[in-house]
């Protein structure tokens, strides 16, 4: 210790050196200077789609806690928002109860029905399927002996049907009609998802067009069998062997050539050959065995929606499982009532509707989308839940589209020129036709106008639609609608507000994409208007002060199109561009001249520029504005192209 206190060396312990503190000098140069960059706006990226679990009447606490992914704890706590206690996670709840506590987190779901029940043989359900005009509400004509094209507008079905035609034989069959036009892809999509055979209607002198493809398509993607109907065979021009042969080259395999589908020929105007297709269909349906449980509580799909005047909001539904009772609590979609009334395809009115039997719903409390299914509950408490935790969740799912929607713009709109916008208002007679229509003028946005369907409605022309046009100044589209009174045309006609009332779809897409092509600005092009040779050169010499310096005047021959004195001019010699500047003065003889057509001489001065030659080449460059084309094919699809 005393050597350590005197600073001695000793064997075995060393002192550890301590660092001196330096302190850090202040830096007094300023920062390197480094160009401003700008942030780029911070893109939210798409959502992944929504989860989607399985549902069904009776799951415990634990098995929605595993579907879902939430722990029990905080489903116990949803349950007792709603008012519902359960206490172990091995009590069961009902599917009503699954669903709201699945809306509550987010979650899609899918119900499913049990199949416990006595299950029996029910009709088939058939939708007539294939191209615009090539028979198909001829044929359902024929079968029920019922005069359906002669009312539809230009004899194109504009919106689905469903009727129940008895067979001679005694069974009987619901059919479904689908438009064919390509307007309403989606209402055929949605007359696949509830039916069991598919008739594919093709014209014999006609074959295979675009929208039979489609059908083709929307048919196999819901695993549903084709019986082919060749109708029109007893017209000149027939030749069902090519129509074959067609089907064939697109992969559809007919029992002619050793594969399973069936092919009928018939005429729906002659009313020949629709015994056989009886059979096929008939046949079809025995080899499916169809059954479906009668008793217990009811699902049905809506086929379509409209409202009228005196019974309020309709939907026509056609029922797949369980027994729909006149009285019953049900849920449409966001939409929920009280059956007031079932009416039958006939109209009469009826207390219950067993499966594939298409029936009138009266009601209900709002007009539901066509395609949502129903849902029957036990109380009104437990329906009017129901319908706002679907309505919360649309809104959120609508929100959460916009927002991705305003991303994708804000990805391309350096790339995109200047949108203006066309609001429309879309009023029409069925819930399902004012859909596809919304989808068929969507579809005729452009680079250029931005097609902005700000309301839909179903039902005339009111006084609250022609306010909402005149607020945002928008069109207001009638589909298959009765003509407004006088005294709301007469309020569309001060307030400026175009009206356009159509019962074709064809007529109505092309009266919009005129209106569309007239409201789009148009994009600037530089084109060359003309082209002159130089023949000779002039100089003008000790000029003023007063006039400027010396100039040089190129004597030219316009040999193509015309000049025009707004233009810009473009010098070239050899092919190369020498010069390139606006007009300072052009001349036929002695005077002063806007155009200057082909075949004439004139006189040109370009600004700043004097290095003129003879046989030098001349063009007049103009800018003009080039609008957007309508472009309307043969199979009903139309664009606008830029």
């Amino acid at each position: 210790m005393l050597a350590w206190s005197q600073k001695e060396d000793v064997v075995g312990l060393k002192a550890p050196k301590r660092e001196k503190r330096v302190k850090k000098e202040n830096r007094t140069q300023p920062p390197v200077e480094a160009p401003y960059v700008a942030r780029k706006p911070k893109i939210p990226r798409k959502s992944l789609p929504d989860k989607t679990v399985e549902i069904f009447d009776g799951m415990t606490l634990l098995d929605l806690s595993k579907r879902t992914g939430a722990h029990i704890s905080t489903l116990q706590g949803i349950l007792a928002d709603l008012g519902e206690k359960v206490e172990s996670e091995f009590d069961s709840i009902s599917i009503d109860l699954a669903e709201l506590v699945a809306m509550e987190l987010g979650v899609n779901t899918r119900r499913m029905h049990t199949g416990e029940g006595m299950n029996e043989p029910r009709p088939a359900v058939v939708t007539v399927m294939g191209h615009v005009d090539h028979g198909k509400t001829s044929l359902l004509d024929a079968l029920r002996q019922t005069s359906v094209a002669a009312k539809e507008a230009g004899g194109i079905t504009q919106h689905i049907g469903a009727f129940v035609v008895e067979m001679p034989s005694g069974a009987s069959i619901t059919f479904l009609d689908t438009p064919g036009h390509a307007a309403f892809s989606a209402m055929r999509a949605r007359g696949a998802a509830v039916t069991d055979i598919v008739v594919l209607v093709v014209a014999a002198d006609d074959g295979v067009m675009p929208q039979t493809l489609e059908a083709m398509s929307h048919a196999k993607a819901a695993n549903v069998p084709i019986v082919v109907a060749i109708n029109k065979c007893d017209k000149s021009g027939a030749d069902p062997e090519r129509v074959r042969i067609q089907l064939g080259s697109e992969g559809l395999l007919l029992e002619d050539m050793g594969g399973d589908v069936q092919v009928v020929e018939i005429s729906a105007v002659a009313k020949s050959g629709l015994d056989k297709l009886e059979e096929a269909l008939l046949l079809q349906a025995e080899m499916m065995d169809l059954k479906a449980r009668i008793d217990g509580p009811a699902q049905a799909f809506v086929v379509e929606a409209r409202v009228d005047r005196g019974r309020g909001p309709l939907a026509t539904a056609i029922v797949k499982y369980g027994t729909l009772v006149s009285g019953q609590h049900i849920v449409v979609g966001a939409e929920w009532g009280r059956i007031r009334s079932l009416r039958d395809t006939a109209g009469n009115i009826t207390q219950s509707a067993k499966p594939a039997m298409p029936i009138e719903i009266e009601g209900l409390r709002g007009l539901p989308m066509a395609g949502d299914d129903v849902v029957v509950v036990d109380s009104e408490e437990r329906a009017r839940m129901l319908s706002q935790g679907r309505k919360k969740k649309q809104e959120k799912d609508r929100l959460r589209k916009i927002d991705e929607g305003m991303a994708e713009e804000l990805e391309i709109k350096e790339e995109t020129p200047e949108r203006v916008e066309m609001p429309i208002i879309v009023k029409a007679d069925v819930q399902g036709s004012v859909q596809a229509v919304t989808d068929a003028l969507r579809s005729l946005n452009s680079a250029q106008v931005f097609v902005n369907v700000v309301h839909v409605g179903v039902g005339p022309i009111s006084q609250h639609d022609i306010d909402l046009a005149q607020a945002c100044g928008a069109y207001i589209v009638g589909f298959n609608i009765r003509s407004p009174p006088i005294s709301i045309t007469q309020a569309a006609a001060r307030a400026n507000i175009k009206v356009l009332l159509h019962k074709v779809i064809y007529h109505l897409l092309e009266e919009m994409g005129r209106a569309i092509v007239e409201r789009a600005p148009g994009t600037t092009e530089t084109q060359v208007s003309g082209e002159a040779e130089v023949l000779n050169i002039f100089e003008l010499k000790g000029r003023s002060k007063s006039k400027g310096p010396d100039i040089k005047i190129a004597g030219c021959r316009i040999t193509d199109g015309h000049f025009s004195k707004s233009g810009t001019m473009r010098l070239l010699r050899s092919g190369d561009v020498v010069f390139e500047g606006p007009c300072a003065s052009l001349k036929r003889e002695t005077q002063d001249a806007e155009t200057i057509e082909k075949g004439n001489d004139c006189g040109l001065v370009i600004q700043d520029c004097d290095d003129f030659q003879v046989g030098d080449i001349i063009q007049c460059l103009e800018q003009v504005i080039r609008k957007p084309k309508f472009i309307s094919t043969q199979s009903g699809s139309v664009r606008i192209e830029c």
